[in-house]
């Protein structure tokens, strides 16, 4: 019984996205998952972030992509570059 609990801790207990804007939108990566979608604005692509997401683990053991049991999402944005003042 100790395995098991080892093996449950050491999954990933966040499934990791990026988020970056692209012409008039923004595209979603989510390789842990194999997952690619996009949106015209950002809550837009979130909800399509999450749906596919869903989509993809729907039937599935989690522990197939070497995750734990009702994984969060973690996002990384990227805002875009900035541009200096002057």
């Amino acid at each position: 019984m100790e395995w098991s609990c080892w093996a449950v801790d050491s999954m990933k207990q966040n499934i990791k996205a990026f988020i970056y804007p692209e012409d008039d939108g923004y595209v979603v990566e989510c390789p842990d998952v194999n997952v690619a979608t996009q949106g015209d604005s950002l809550d837009e692509a979130i909800a399509n972030l999450r749906e596919a997401v869903e989509l993809a683990l729907e039937g599935e053991d989690p522990a197939t992509y070497g995750l734990a049991p009702d994984p969060s999402i973690l996002v990384t944005i990227e805002l875009g570059r900035l541009t200096r003042a002057g």
